[in-house]
């Protein structure tokens, strides 16, 4: 199907993410798709695979403590 936008490799059982913009990618494994496409903590970098909290400055936390730490204002 095509080559992987994270780590380039040509896969045939490949997969399409097509954005909300509009903007589509191919992956060869969901570990890629995450890397690639995931949020990340804004307090620690951890990666976001589940739901976090959004501040209403588009800054995103893994937990409330992250959130907290960080002095965020959740919405």
């Amino acid at each position: 199907m095509g080559q992987c936008a994270q780590c380039g490799n040509n896969y045939d059982k490949s997969f399409q993410v097509k954005m909300p913009d509009g903007q589509t990618h191919i992956f060869d494994c969901f570990q890629c798709a995450i890397t690639k496409l995931a949020p990340r903590c804004a307090q620690c970098d951890a990666v976001m695979i589940g739901p976090g909290f959004e501040t209403k400055k588009d800054s995103y936390y893994c937990c409330h403590t992250c959130a907290e730490t960080a002095g965020a204002t959740l919405e």
